[in-house]
């Protein structure tokens, strides 16, 4: 006899069955049916959490991203978190980040939603590990917090998305450098 799965444990092997199905088949060929059977369940149990294949992707994105966030790193100094950080994205996150935007095309065509909507950085984690990272170099002195805009936040981290998916492949530690030392850091000090 089979254990019963129950509350975040069973929540967890949906959301991971949904991923490993995404994955394998993209949003083309999502279904419900497949991630029931891909988790050993049944419908009743899939709807009762998620009304239909889009909320259950987005609430697998949500998932994936969480589980998968980096430790924000805490070296003293604000150019050296951001490599940091960049560096283990860089190379640890390409296939992730390759296989949301490649499988996910249909997803975004079909629904009218963009990326940014879906990889929503407050339901994921990412703003508040981010602000906490900045609020440090604020109080170091180390950067304007007047500049340090939402969009100024993000862009080393978009810049590195760009390199990702322009290359498929980890992105070499020069680029990550011209992009912090070149093009972040001037906009913030």
């Amino acid at each position: 006899m089979t254990r019963r799965r129950r509350g975040a444990e069973l929540e967890r092997a949906l959301l991971d069955a949904a991923w490993d199905e995404l994955n394998d088949n993209g949003y083309a060929r999502f279904t419900m049916d497949a991630v029931v059977k891909r988790a050993g369940t049944s419908p009743p149990v899939l709807y009762r959490r998620w009304p239909d294949r889009d909320a259950l992707v987005k609430a697998t994105i949500v998932h994936v991203l969480k589980e998968s966030r980096p430790a924000v790193p805490d070296t003293g100094n604000l150019r050296e978190d951001l490599l940091a950080l960049m560096r283990e994205i860089a190379t640890s996150h390409v296939q992730l980040v390759t296989v949301m935007y490649a499988h996910l095309a249909s997803y975004y065509r079909e629904t009218g939603e963009s990326p940014t909507g879906l990889f929503d950085p407050v339901a994921t984690g990412r703003a508040a590990a981010l602000d906490a990272l900045y609020e440090r170099a604020v109080a170091r002195g180390e950067i304007a917090p007047e500049r340090l805009t939402e969009r100024v936040k993000t862009l080393p981290f978009v810049l590195l998305r760009h390199e990702i998916l322009s290359t498929f492949a980890p992105v070499p530690d020069h680029v990550l450098e011209e992009i912090v030392d070149t093009i972040f850091l001037p906009l913030v000090r």
